[in-house]
């Protein structure tokens, strides 16, 4: 008998290819504005910079 695939499957499987494509825009968009995005990374929020800089941001929401 072969091995199984254990990657679980999503009931709206579209809904991962649409948030990856919602992360790429907001990229794109901070870019073009010379501003970053923010993102839970390891369990803490970031800042990354277009140059792709990744900063922590601080409790006080201020990095």
């Amino acid at each position: 008998m072969g091995e199984q695939n254990h990657i679980p499957k999503r009931k709206f499987a579209w809904a991962d290819k649409w948030i990856k494509m919602t992360g790429e825009r907001a990229r794109i968009d901070a870019k073009v504005n010379n501003t970053y995005i923010v993102y839970e990374k390891n369990g803490k929020l970031v800042k990354e910079y277009p140059n792709g800089d990744i900063v922590p941001l601080k409790h006080n929401g201020e990095s």
